[in-house]
């Protein structure tokens, strides 16, 4: 068959049949390298939890070898971002965490980063090229994600605010536009 002899209907499903092979599923493997790591993506949805649960105990290592312990930020609201250096929304989304860390880290707000479902050069060269200042945790097994089992953020990226009596208060989906965090951050900091 000549291209000159290809019907309407045959076009209509030779492009419906390359649209089918781009679009793939919701769950496509990640860069990391690991045949069981699945990105889901997000549908940057946000939810503030009325009926608030602790945070789970998480103690790690951050990127730069220092300990990590939630329990520590106790007092403090806590801004936890799961993130991974393969993941385009976490590098879009990437400047907008480190810029509202910057503006409200002297009100009683932290950040933490957990790298999931990565390699830790490629996760510390992510830290270098955003210039991110707040702790990551380097979390490759994703046992942090797993630890938050009443509130899962259930892709990557997602984040989540922890109040200042260690419960968590806010869940994002996806990622999250700077306004919108940024609104979340304030309306958590300003409880009493």
């Amino acid at each position: 068959m000549t291209p000159r002899a290809l019907t309407l209907p045959a076009v209509i499903l030779l492009g419906a049949g390359v649209l089918a092979g781009c679009a793939g599923t919701d769950a496509v493997q990640s860069g990391a390298g690991n045949s069981d790591s699945r990105y889901v993506a997000g549908d940057n949805s946000s939810q503030i939890i009325k009926n608030r649960k602790p945070a789970p105990q998480v103690k790690g290592t951050t990127l730069d070898g220092k300990a990590f312990d939630l329990a520590a930020q106790r007092g403090k609201v806590t801004v936890v971002n799961f993130w991974a250096s393969w993941c385009a929304p976490c590098r879009a989304e990437a400047p907008t965490m480190e810029q509202i860390y910057e503006q409200t880290k002297g009100s009683g707000v932290e950040f933490l980063g957990v790298d999931i479902k990565d390699g830790k050069g490629n996760a510390q060269a992510f830290v270098r090229t955003f210039k991110i200042t707040y702790p990551s945790l380097y979390d490759q097994a994703g046992q942090v994600a797993l630890a938050f089992r009443d509130i899962p953020p259930n892709a990557v990226p997602s984040t989540l605010i922890v109040d200042r009596q260690g419960k968590v208060a806010v869940r994002v989906i996806g990622s999250v536009p700077y306004s919108r965090l940024r609104d979340l951050v304030t309306k958590v900091a300003a409880e009493k």
